[in-house]
C-alpha cells in the first residue's frame, strides 16, 4: 500500500538543502571534539566540564539546582564507595531508579570505574522485571527506595543477585530510608575529589546497557560503548540541538531509555548546556515547569505531544521560553497545530533505534519527515507484513521506488558498526546478509518507511504492526492518524487480530474517548475517511488510560493477545454489523468464533 508522494517547490528543496549544509558545517566544525574521544569517556567529558564551566548549571531537578563542578563531585564519592564495595572494570551493575539526580550521580560513579551499568525500566515489575536483570547478568545493583519492593520480590528468579548484592539509595520524595542496606550516609561522608581510575578508558568499554522497549513482548539489552554514547551525544548536540552553555533542555522522559540519555544528558555533556529533568511526563504542569526553569528547548518521543494538544487551552500556553522540540514520532496529523497553538518555533524530528547504525535527521522542520535517505541506508522492497525481503533471481533485494513503502537497511561498514545485544543470538536476527551483492551486510531496523520526492523519508509502520485483510496491506499507523481526526477520539492505537476462518488479521482499534464521541458519528467517519479494509471491524473503547511503553510508544502486544474477547476484555467491545458498531457480547463473540456472524 502506498500513499501519494509529496512534491516540494524549488524553493522549499532549496531552503531545505541549505538548512542541511549549515547543519553539515556545524557538525565539521567540531570535528576536534572527535579526536578527543579516542582518550575519553562520558565521564572524562563530565571532569572536562567540571573544570572548563564548574560553576556552569549542568543539572535541575525540583527546587535543586547543581554546577558541573557539583555533578562531577557527587559522581566522584559514588565511584569511591563503589570502588570501596568491590565494584570493578568490566562489573555488571543494574540501577532501578526514577528520573532524579541521583541517577545521572550513580551512572557516572560506576562509569569512572569501568563497570557497566544496566539501566532497568522502572516500571517492570514481576516477571518482566526478573527478565530484565537476568539477561544482564548483574551481581549487584542499585535501587531507588520506591522501587526496592519490586526488585526484592524477584530476586529469588534471579540467579548471581541476592539480597545483600542490593544498594538502596533514598528517594527524597519519600524521605530517608530505614533500609539496612541503604548508603545514603556513607556515600555523603566520601570525598568528591578527584578518583584514581586505576584503568584507561577506551572507546570499545561499555558504558551501560539499554533495554529495548518491548513493544511486541520481552524486551533486550542493547549494548552502548562509549564511542556510540559519545558519538550520538555530539550528533544531537550539534546538528539538532545547537545548544549552548545557559540553555536549558527540559527532559521528562526516562533516564533508563536512550531518548533521554543521549539527547537530554548527552548532548549536554558535549555542549555544556544543562538539563531540567523531570520525574516523569506530567501534561499539566509541562509548560509550568518550562517556565521554571526557564528552559530553551526540551525533548519528546512519541504521543507525549498530542497529550500536550489534547489538554485544555489556557491563556499562558505560549508564556515560555521554549524555542525548540527535538525527538522522534511527532505524528504529522498534529505537527502543525501543535507549533502553532503553543507557539514553538522549531520542531526537529529524527530517527534512530537505541541499538541501530543510521539516524534519520530532519533538521529542517518539515511536518511528517524523519529526514532524508543517507548514502548506506536502504528502503528495501518486502512483504509489508513480515518484513521478508523480496529478492530477484540471483537472491539480491532492490529498493522501492518514490511512493512507496519498504523495509529499512543500513549497511554495516567499519564506520558504522553494530554493537548488538547482550544476547548473542538476538544479535545476529537483526541483521541481513548478501542484499545488494555477494557478502554486504545490513542492519534490519524492522520498520517500513515511505520515500518521497528528493529522497525524504517518513515513518510508516513496524513491521508486523502492517497487516493484510481483504486482500490489502494495513498500516495501523496510516489508520490510527485518520481516526484520531474524528469527533471525539482523543487517541487511536490500531492493531491487527486473528479471527477464525478469515484471511488476514481484522482490524481493531482501542480508542481513547472524551464526551463528544458518538459509535454511529464515528461509524460514519469511518465510511467517509477509509476504505472498506481498512476500517476498524472491532472497537476497544478504553474505559482508563492508554497502555503505553515508558517511552510513549503504544503498546499493542497486550492488546492483541487478549483481542476481542469479552471473557478477556473488561473495557466496552463492539463490531462492524451492517456499516454501524454494535456492542459485542459473549454469545455474539461464540458466533464470530464458529465462523456464524458476518463481519463488516
Amino acid at each position: 500500500m502506498s500513499t501519494p508522494t509529496l512534491e516540494f517547490s524549488r524553493r522549499e528543496r532549496t531552503r531545505s538543502f541549505l538548512g542541511t549544509f549549515a547543519a553539515f558545517g556545524h557538525f565539521l566544525s567540531e570535528i576536534p571534539k572527535l579526536l578527543l574521544f579516542s582518550r575519553t569517556s562520558p565521564s572524562m567529558l563530565l571532569e572536562a566540564q567540571a573544570k572548563r564551566r564548574p560553576s556552569s548549571l549542568a543539572l535541575a531537578w525540583e527546587n535543586e539546582r547543581y554546577t558541573w563542578r557539583d555533578v562531577n563531585e557527587r559522581a566522584n564519592r559514588y565511584a569511591t564507595w563503589f570502588s570501596e564495595h568491590g565494584v570493578h572494570k568490566g562489573d555488571v551493575v543494574a540501577l532501578v531508579m526514577d528520573n532524579r539526580p541521583d541517577f545521572i550521580f550513580v551512572l557516572h560513579g560506576l562509569n569512572k570505574l569501568g563497570a557497566t551499568v544496566s539501566l532497568i525500566n522502572h516500571n517492570l515489575t514481576g516477571a518482566a522485571l526478573a527478565h530484565a536483570l537476568r539477561i544482564c547478568s548483574a551481581r549487584s545493583a542499585v535501587a531507588g527506595s520506591e522501587f526496592v519492593e519490586s526488585v526484592d520480590a524477584v530476586l529469588g528468579d534471579v540467579e548471581g543477585l541476592s539480597g545483600d548484592g542490593v544498594w538502596v539509595v533514598s528517594d527524597p520524595g519519600i524521605g530517608p530510608s530505614s533500609d539496612p542496606r541503604c548508603i545514603d550516609a556513607e556515600v555523603a561522608l566520601r570525598s568528591g575529589a578527584q578518583i584514581d581510575r586505576g584503568y584507561r578508558a577506551s572507546l570499545k568499554d561499555t558504558y551501560c546497557y539499554i533495554y529495548t522497549s518491548g513493544t511486541t513482548g520481552l524486551p533486550k539489552a542493547a549494548i552502548i560503548s562509549h564511542m556510540r554514547m559519545l558519538s550520538s551525544s555530539l550528533g544531537f548536540a550539534h546538528l539538532m540541538f545547537r545548544t549552548r552553555p545557559g540553555d536549558v533542555t527540559y527532559v521528562t522522559l526516562p533516564l533508563y531509555h536512550s531518548s533521554a540519555m543521549f539527547l537530554g544528558w548527552g548532548h549536554g555533556l558535549i555542549s555544556g548546556s544543562a538539563m531540567a529533568l523531570r520525574r516523569k511526563f506530567s501534561t499539566s504542569q509541562f509548560f509550568a515547569d518550562a517556565r521554571k526553569f526557564r528552559a530553551t528547548s526540551f525533548l519528546y518521543i512519541g504521543e507525549l505531544c498530542r497529550y500536550l494538544l489534547n489538554s485544555p487551552e489556557r491563556e499562558d500556553d505560549r508564556d515560555h521560553s521554549l524555542r525548540l522540540g527535538v525527538g522522534n514520532g511527532m505524528r504529522p496529523d498534529i505537527w502543525e497545530d501543535f507549533q502553532k497553538r503553543f507557539g514553538v518555533p522549531l520542531i526537529r524530528e529524527f530517527y534512530g533505534a537505541t541499538e541501530g547504525t543510521g539516524a534519520l535527521l530532519n533538521t529542517a522542520g518539515r511536518p511528517g519527515m524523519i529526514g532524508r535517505k543517507l548514502p548506506g541506508q536502504l528502503i528495501a522492497r518486502c512483504d509489508l507484513e513480515t518484513g521478508e525481503l523480496y529478492r530477484d533471481a540471483e537472491g539480491h533485494g532492490e529498493a522501492v521506488q518514490a511512493g512507496e513503502m519498504g523495509l529499512l537497511l543500513t549497511k554495516i561498514t567499519k564506520l558504522t558498526s553494530f554493537d548488538g545485544y547482550v544476547d548473542r543470538e538476538a544479535s545476529q536476527k537483526k541483521l541481513v546478509e548478501n542484499v545488494l551483492e555477494h557478502g554486504d551486510c545490513y542492519f534490519n531496523t524492522g520498520d517500513l518507511l515511505q520515500i518521497h520526492e528528493g529522497r525524504w523519508l517518513s515513518f510508516a509502520d513496524r513491521v508486523g504492526d502492517t497487516f493484510r485483510w481483504k486482500g490489502e496491506n494495513v498500516s495501523t499507523n496510516e489508520v490510527a492518524e485518520i481516526l484520531n481526526g474524528a469527533l471525539g477520539v482523543l487517541e487511536a492505537n490500531v492493531y491487527g487480530v486473528r479471527v477464525p476462518n478469515s484471511d488476514g488479521r481484522a482490524g481493531m482499534a482501542a480508542l481513547s474517548v472524551d464526551g463528544s464521541f458518538d459509535l454511529a458519528d464515528f461509524a460514519e467517519f469511518t465510511e467517509k475517511s477509509l476504505p472498506g479494509y481498512q476500517r476498524p471491524i472491532f472497537l476497544r473503547i478504553l474505559g482508563g488510560d492508554m497502555q503505553i511503553t515508558g517511552t510513549f510508544k503504544h503498546q499493542k502486544f497486550d492488546y492483541r493477545k487478549q483481542g476481542y474477547d469479552p471473557n478477556e476484555v473488561a473495557d466496552a467491545l463492539f463490531v462492524l454489523r451492517d456499516g454501524r458498531y454494535a456492542p459485542l457480547d459473549k454469545e455474539h463473540h461464540a458466533m464470530i468464533e464458529k465462523g456464524e456472524a458476518p463481519l463488516g
